[in-house]
């Protein structure tokens, strides 16, 4: 969790002052009650003098991080705005949704560009720095929002044709998240476009395992239609997602 003022970086000193930080910035424009700031910083057990602390951080961060960033007093708690383009999430966003539409629309090397600009933006794990409480909560969100740009880059990758190249980094993906189906799909068609459909459909096996012995669930529709396609000796197209499984 860090804050840049042009080149330079502004030094926010500690995991509360980081965390308040990050905390208003995710609500983007709306209240955060001190009560709901307090369980942040200090779980369920706040000390008494919580409120004189979150004040403290309220007005050190205005000094360090103005005039980008205004922090209010707003009952009953703090309101942060930040200019329009400041925050690295946003663009992030912004930037994965455009490559999404190029994706529909089967504008692929357009679409790999915007996706490649989006993750460039992550500069290790999410909310470094800040209190377990916090990254307890949004951690996992933003982590999903990153695997999810990075697999409709590959789709728009191996839309391109770019199968081989890819094959060592969806090997990595698999062993990192193996109870990720589309990486597992997309590891699938990588390695039958590369002529290797035998060892296509052992990931296939090994992931429907581990799907019944971790989550006692069966694979995915899209998991089975590639597999069903590499059976019948086709060749499993990429499936673009749509909508809300595409933001």
């Amino acid at each position: 969790m860090t804050a840049w003022q042009g080149d330079r970086e502004i030094a926010l000193q500690g995991s509360k002052q980081r965390t308040m930080f990050a905390a208003l910035l995710f609500q983007r424009g709306q209240v955060v009650s001190d009560l709901r700031l307090g369980e942040l910083l200090w779980g369920d057990r706040p000390p008494a003098t919580a409120s004189a602390q979150i004040h403290t951080y309220a007005s050190r961060l205005r000094k360090q991080l103005a005039p980008a960033v205004t922090i209010r007093r707003h009952h009953p708690g703090y309101l942060l705005q930040v200019c329009h383009g400041h925050l690295d999430l946003e663009l992030f966003e912004s930037r994965v949704r455009f490559g999404h539409s190029a994706l529909r629309l089967g504008g692929y090397e357009e679409s790999v560009n915007w996706f490649r600009s989006a993750l460039r933006l992550w500069h290790g794990p999410a909310l470094s720095n800040v209190t377990e409480h916090l990254i307890q909560i949004e951690r996992p969100r933003l982590e999903e929002a990153r695997l999810t740009a990075l697999s409709s880059l590959i789709d728009a990758e191996l839309a391109l044709g770019r199968h081989a190249r890819l094959i060592p980094e969806l090997v990595d993906l698999v062993i990192q998240h193996p109870l990720q189906e589309r990486f597992r799909a997309q590891l699938m068609m990588a390695l039958d476009q590369e002529g290797c459909r035998e060892e296509a459909l052992s990931v296939y096996q090994e992931g429907r395992r581990l799907l019944a012995e971790e989550l006692g669930v069966d694979p995915s529709p899209t998991l089975r239609s590639v597999y069903q396609a590499l059976l019948s000796g086709e060749s499993p197209k990429v499936a673009v997602p749509t909508g809300a499984e595409a933001s």
